[in-house]
């Protein structure tokens, strides 16, 4: 029986109060042909004891599958920690912080966790996170646009930007009147000359670090490029890479790149299906005032002790619509949590070794894969992170469905999105990978394709 405390009185008392006589009455506006009747499909109710036994009857068909599938969304090890102090009810249940007095603990945490991004990323400052990756490219562009004095509309991005983002960046700004110019990388990554061939002026050139198929780009000389036209330079990282690579805010002979975003799914927050994620958006100094969401700041009261308050955020966005600075009314606080607990775990030390336990593996899985007959590095002569695409001698999307018969996630088959690719796979192998792991991934897919 479910749990509604109004009574039939309470409920006529409302209704009277109101003007109507049935609840019904409130959705007269729905025309009759659009509503449903009745559920088909949908089984009938259980007991309290019938739906546990069926649950565990379902969790016993649970099987770990061996993942060796990145493109995005990454399998780290999470110390157990991390999710058992997130589930605490200070944090779990935590609203947006409006209320500075009755929400320190919430705002100092989203302190914490500015501050490591920007200390990860080299860059000035950091918003309090937005909804993912893919979300976060798009506001970076925009943010590109409304810094120029006129209107440029116009974005360079690389085809080495994993697809969904490039996908989810076009549907957000082309209601903007901006352009997203896609530039081909037939060698595995952005090359300067691909650039000189592009003609007129542009806000923004995207550069991913590493980009889709776990290629190093190379940031230096693309962002003293794009300097050099007067162009806002965006980079797109994974934050865990940032422990061993080169921070954005370093890139190019200059200040660095002016924004940067990325994922942060690979900071304590499980891969679940997909989502939910959270966004990265750091920028320099001089573009806060174009950054959506929201920065919480330090500061003391009173009685001279440390407090934290909503130092900026836009708050046209919550009223203005289609003429805020952004969409964005919230930030993804429960995944931050996760992500700012995860990296205090860690620290430093535990971050670069987590970053370089990723590149041994996946170093070691390449040896592995490149002694079986037919397979093939797809861009042999580029630096890898954790990612790297083989061609293989038979269709990709047939192998990973064979594979998947027995329990391995082979990776991601490039095909589709890439079709000048052929029958590339690319392969993910992170920390969580032992040399036995890599041993069955290989001799599996030599059977595979024997």
């Amino acid at each position: 029986m479910p749990f509604i405390p109004h009574t039939d009185a309470d409920v006529s008392a409302m209704l009277a109060a109101i003007g109507v006589t049935r609840i019904e009455d409130l959705f007269d506006e729905i025309p009759a042909e659009l509503k449903v009747h009745a559920l088909h499909g949908v089984p009938p109710g259980l007991s309290e004891l019938e739906a546990n036994r069926l649950l565990k009857d379902r969790a016993r068909m649970d099987a770990i599958d061996l993942n060796f599938a990145g493109a995005g969304a990454y399998e780290h090890h999470i110390p157990a920690a991390v999710w058992q102090i997130v589930g605490r009810g200070e944090f779990y249940s935590a609203y947006t912080p409006y209320q500075a007095e009755a929400s320190q603990g919430t705002l100092q945490l989203i302190y914490e966790y500015q501050t490591m991004m920007t200390r990860l990323t080299g860059m000035d400052i950091s918003n309090a996170s937005l909804y993912d990756g893919a979300t976060a490219l798009a506001e970076a562009v925009l943010m590109a646009e409304r810094s120029r004095k006129q209107h440029v509309g116009r974005v360079l991005v690389p085809t080495s930007v994993h697809p969904a983002y490039r996908k989810t960046l076009r549907t957000i700004v082309s209601a903007q009147d901006i352009e997203v110019v896609e530039i081909a990388c037939p060698s595995g990554r952005l090359e300067v000359a691909d650039l000189e061939k592009v003609a007129g002026e542009f806000s923004a050139l995207v550069i991913p670090q590493p980009n889709f198929f776990g290629v190093l780009e190379e940031v230096d000389a693309l962002t003293d490029w794009a300097h050099a036209r007067g162009a806002l330079v965006i980079g797109v990282i994974n934050p865990l890479t940032l422990a061993v690579l080169k921070a954005p805010g370093q890139w190019g002979s200059g200040h660095g790149a002016d924004i940067v975003c990325g994922e942060g799914q690979p900071l304590g927050v499980p891969l679940s299906s997909g989502g939910p994620y959270f966004g990265i958006l750091c920028c320099r100094k001089g573009l806060v005032r174009n950054m959506p969401g929201r920065i919480v700041g330090r500061t003391t009261d009173l009685d001279g002790r440390i407090g934290y308050a909503l130092t900026l955020q836009a708050r046209e966005q919550h009223i203005r619509r289609a003429k805020a600075t952004s969409n964005i009314c919230t930030n993804q606080g429960l995944l931050v949590t996760a992500a700012t607990i995860h990296m205090a775990i860690l620290g430093p030390e535990g971050l670069r070794r987590t970053a370089a336990a990723c590149v041994a593996n996946t170093r070691a899985l390449a040896q592995r894969l490149l002694r079986i007959p037919g397979v093939r590095p797809l861009f042999p002569h580029c630096e890898h992170f954790h990612e790297q695409a083989f061609v293989l001698p038979k269709p990709a999307q047939a192998v990973v469905e064979t594979l998947a018969e027995q329990r391995i996630l082979a990776g991601y088959a490039l095909g589709d999105e890439y079709p000048a690719l052929g029958d590339a796979l690319l392969v993910c192998a992170t920390e969580t990978k032992t040399d036995a792991d890599l041993e069955r991934f290989a001799n599996t897919l030599t059977n595979a394709l024997a």
